[in-house]
């Protein structure tokens, strides 16, 4: 029996790019210790009060079938903390509870393109970027931002192959580079979305991860709030990576159609899940500071570190919980450093190919295990780059 062509290539008939991940966790498995710097899973775990509050609402019996367009207290929730951060007035009836930020991402991508549409990224991108494009039935075309512009992606190489586009997704603070996107580079971005009739997906899941800079939702630039579909998620902000609780904020209209979209796949939230993610929202910005804290802390090791040398090159995070390193010093490519730190030091990173051409000769660094055991890894990691280049 011959299955489909959409789900036989949503790969593009290669790699998926997790295979050195896919390594270390069988040596795991097999018993051997391996740092792991590979994955954006906090070491922390989600908050006991969080945890709590899930409890509390099972025992009391929101276990049934939620409403599928999310409780009304979430979704209030979730409107009031957008409309807070960004000054875009935003209601419930802009916002969809999604099974976590990766259903919002398919569910967005399904809502704007057609089958053999064409929908563009930035590279580097998450690796299951043009995966979920493939997805919907959507052809994927990315648009590399290089390291010498700091991974800011550049309106005028968005402009060269938007014409006929469908949509555009971007990501900011960005995985897998840590890069924020400054003020200039959304309003170019802006400017090409106008200018070609572009729907802009706009990947936010980091927001509350910011080192350096400031976060700006392109939904709050002049004429974006009826072309921009914004994906959030508690799953980085509150450490809730397997509660799997995101949303979608979009123009009034467009969530009614993805409603429709959820009540024929998802079927919605469990409440009990929704209202863990309302409490959570509803401790402050106090909560989001203590979870993002660990980062801040590494980002500031990392950098010492990195400082003390000149085999390894960084373009400093200035969000999210990774490093992005280069690594061309050495003579490897992503994929071939990683493999040989795994097999020499027991130390698993991406290799930058996972997320693109762009990222190519660089590795990607989760800090995401304790101080002390990451700084040794880092050091060992640049004590290995200098040692083979």
């Amino acid at each position: 029996m011959k299955l489909s062509h959409r789900i036989t290539n949503l790969t593009g008939g290669g790699s998926d790019g997790w295979d050195v991940f896919y390594r270390a966790r069988a040596m795991i498995d097999a018993g051997e210790p391996v740092t792991e710097l590979t994955i954006g899973e906090h070491d922390i775990g989600t908050h006991a009060s969080i945890l709590e509050a899930m409890h509390a609402s099972a025992m009391g019996g929101h276990t049934g079938y939620a409403m599928v367009p999310g409780v009304d207290a979430l979704r209030d929730a979730v409107a009031a903390r957008v409309q807070a951060r960004t000054g875009v007035p935003t209601t419930r009836d802009n916002v969809l509870i999604t099974p976590g930020g990766q259903s919002a991402l398919f569910a967005t991508h399904h809502a704007v393109c057609d089958e053999g549409d064409t929908a563009l990224f930035i590279d580097p991108y998450y690796a299951t970027y043009p995966g979920t494009i493939r997805a919907v039935g959507a052809k994927p075309l990315a648009i590399q931002a290089h390291a010498t512009n700091a991974f800011q992606p550049l309106a005028s190489d968005i402009d060269a192959v938007a014409s006929g586009a469908r949509s555009l997704l971007i990501n900011s603070p960005n995985n897998p580079t840590g890069v924020v996107y400054g003020r200039d580079t959304l309003q170019g971005i802006a400017d090409v979305c106008i200018r070609h009739d572009l729907w802009l997906i706009s990947d936010e899941v980091y927001d509350t991860q910011l080192w350096d800079g400031t976060h700006i939702s392109p939904r709050a630039l002049p004429g974006m709030a009826d072309r921009v579909l914004v994906v959030g998620s508690m799953s980085k902000s509150h450490a809730m990576t397997g509660s799997r609780c995101g949303w979608i904020i979009g123009p009034q209209e467009v969530i009614g159609d993805l409603i429709n979209l959820a009540t024929h796949t998802t079927y919605g939230v469990p409440g009990y899940i929704q209202d863990a993610a309302r409490f959570a929202l509803d401790q402050g910005d106090g909560l989001e500071r203590e979870i993002a804290a660990p980062f801040r802390r590494r980002r500031a090791l990392a950098l010492d570190i990195l400082s003390r040398q000149n085999t390894v090159g960084l373009v400093p995070p200035q969000g999210a919980m990774y490093l992005m390193l280069d690594i061309r010093a050495t003579g490897l490519d992503g994929e071939g450093f990683a493999n040989a730190l795994l097999d020499e030091h027991r130390i698993a990173v991406m290799p930058g190919e996972s997320f693109g051409r762009a990222a190519a000769g660089h590795v990607r660094v989760a800090m995401t295990i304790a101080d002390a055991d990451f700084a040794s890894a880092i050091e060992k990691l640049c004590q290995f780059a200098a040692k083979i280049s």
